[in-house]
């Protein structure tokens, strides 16, 4: 017996010794990260949210602190620079500066809590809890840049993830690792569509970025749509609209890290991004800010390229890895589908699901446009009967749609048209499949099932 007590008291030793290299390893990396002592700068000139400093010489994406007249530190972020003049674009609020105010350098590495310490917890743009539950205890911590990886070391997107919503898993099905965009107007329910698929996802982990919302809908997200099962396994970031918008850029780096660090740990993410328009008007509001000319509809060039750098992040990871599949919802301003956001984040994603305006004033949701959306991988992952019986759907479907004014005119005559009788009698049926309640529950072999039934393959 006492043999056994000294191995145990032995592999205890041995175990705390390694606690304590791993930590003494990650605090020289840290260090390491430091810049060398560098002159203090000055505050020079403030227009706006940009600041220009004389004095110091960092990076861009370097960070800095200034010291306001009420002894407060305000964090900033070098986002350019002119000659001597260094702009800085703060992360809080500007009240406090004055001329000639000191500016010294920070820590240049951004790194924020990752690991499982984070399900169920609401943080924001820096990594902080917003939800009152306390410190996030945790000894894994991440750069907000992530890392790259080989496009020819990714695992190929091969099999679907259940999303729990009839319409996408029966004509839209998603592969695990996709990347899609959800694009709608303001109110035709994206925020409903998200919230049921955290409820109704074979996902292990569901990471949410609110990103420039109002703040009253955050919190309805949190603790309305999100019911409590969901929320268990979901990690929130939330940056309001009233947040800085580097802070705004920052909380879709930081959510899209937080997703690869359960990748990294073999798991298959959901990723929802709402949204990606606030993430391009942020970056446009920065560009501006320092002076760089707009080049399509308000828009800078610099814009068009972050968003491929946000994107890229997600999808599968190397071969044996985890995966994430993101759904970024993009704003169609006024409707318009050519939108330079829209028009762009079409071009980057895997596939994109409409919400119809029209649609949703008809009173049916989710109100998905299946003409107008598209899923570029779903031939690869679903057996050939399937993508046979959701071509049929949407032939039937799009057959109707074009004969739709003539119906309602009275113009239409059974007998005239086979191929029109048929979409018209099952159009009734067709929608119907497409509605779905916000608390309905729809697995991926159900929604193939009941289609199958329809179109009449069983």
């Amino acid at each position: 017996m006492s043999e056994q007590i000294e191995e145990l008291k032995r592999q205890g030793a041995q175990q705390v010794a390694q606690g304590l290299r791993e930590r003494l390893a990650r605090s020289r990396r840290r260090v390491d990260d430091l810049l060398p002592p560098q002159p203090e700068g000055r505050l020079s000139r403030m227009v706006g949210m940009t600041l220009e400093a004389e004095g110091i010489r960092l990076p861009v994406g370097g960070r800095a602190a200034i010291l306001t007249i009420d002894g407060r530190r305000l964090a900033a972020e070098v986002v350019g620079f002119q000659g001597e003049r260094t702009f800085l674009m703060p992360e809080g609020k500007l009240e406090g500066l004055a001329p000639g105010a000191p500016i010294e350098p920070l820590e240049q590495r951004r790194l924020i809590p990752v690991g499982p310490a984070l399900l169920g917890r609401v943080v924001d743009a820096l990594g902080r809890p917003l939800d009152g539950k306390g410190p996030i205890r945790t000894d894994d911590w991440a750069p907000i840049e992530g890392r790259p990886i080989n496009p020819l070391g990714r695992k190929p997107i091969s099999e679907p993830l259940d999303v729990g919503i009839r319409a996408l898993n029966g004509l839209l099905s998603i592969g695990r690792g996709q990347r899609v965009g959800l694009f709608a107007g303001s109110g035709v329910g994206k925020s409903v569509l998200l919230g049921m698929m955290t409820r109704h996802t074979s996902a292990d982990v569901i990471v949410v970025g609110l990103i420039g919302e109002r703040g009253r809908e955050v919190n309805e997200f949190i603790y309305d749509i999100l019911d409590e099962e969901a929320r268990r396994r979901t990690v929130v970031v939330a940056v309001p609209a009233d947040q800085s918008p580097l802070l705004r850029q920052h909380g879709a780096w930081v959510a899209t890290t937080i997703a690869e660090s359960f990748r990294d740990l073999g798991l298959n993410v959901l990723l929802l991004m709402d949204s990606l328009t606030r993430f391009a008007q942020a970056a446009r509001e920065i560009s501006m800010a320092i002076g760089e000319p707009p080049a399509t509809k308000g828009y800078s060039a610099s814009v068009f390229a972050r968003l491929p750098q946000l994107v890229e992040r997600a999808g599968n990871g190397d071969h044996g890895g985890g995966s994430i599949t993101a759904f970024y919802t993009v704003l169609a301003e006024g409707d318009d589908q050519n939108d330079p956001v829209v028009d762009s984040a079409r071009a980057i994603l895997d596939g994109h699901v409409v919400l119809s305006r029209e649609i949703a004033e008809t009173g049916r949701y989710p109100a998905i446009d299946i003409g107008a959306s598209v899923s570029r991988v779903m031939s690869a992952i679903v057996a050939p009967e399937h993508l046979k019986a959701a071509h049929r759907f949407r032939h039937l479907m799009s057959t109707y749609m074009r004969n739709r004014d003539l119906i309602a005119v009275g113009a239409y005559r059974k007998g005239a048209d086979p191929q029109l009788d048929e979409a018209v009698a099952m159009y009734p049926r067709l929608e119907a499949y497409l509605a779905q309640g916000r608390l309905e529950k729809a697995s991926f072999e159900e929604a193939r099932r009941q289609l199958f039934e329809l179109i009449g393959l069983l």
